[in-house]
Order: structure tokens, then C-alpha cells, then sequence
């Protein structure tokens, strides 16, 4: 089981940074990396709401389950 996190692409579609999205989410620029290079072992619901929030998505367009 994988989880695919599609942080980037988000990003990619607001034409927003990294570093913007986590000053507006308040988190860590290293944190947020990890979140979306698909390193960090889980997110918190809360984290999650306000990525949707600042990126105006759902949680489906930020992760997807790929078998392996």
C-alpha cells in the first residue's frame, strides 16, 4: 500500500511556493517538504484542512492510494 501526496501539483495549479503555502498554513518549510516528497510517516487531520484551505481543494486532490 502507497500513499501518493500531490502537494505539487496543487502548488503547480495556484501558482503558489512552498514557502507561501507553509507561512499560510504554519507549519515548517522542511516539514511541508516532507509531507510532499512522501517522507513523513503521517500528516494530522488539522495540518491536512489547512493545506485544502489555503490550496481551495479537497483532501482527494492532495492523496491518492497507489498498490504496489
Amino acid at each position: 500500500m502507497k500513499i501518493i501526496v500531490r502537494i505539487d501539483v496543487m502548488l503547480a495549479r495556484r501558482k503558489m511556493l512552498l514557502k507561501e503555502l507553509a507561512e499560510e498554513v504554519g507549519i515548517s518549510v522542511t516539514n511541508l517538504s516532507l509531507l510532499k516528497t512522501g517522507k513523513a510517516k503521517g500528516v494530522r487531520f488539522e495540518t491536512l484542512a489547512s493545506i485544502c484551505k489555503a490550496l481551495d481543494c479537497q483532501p482527494g486532490d492532495l492523496l491518492e492510494y497507489a498498490e504496489e
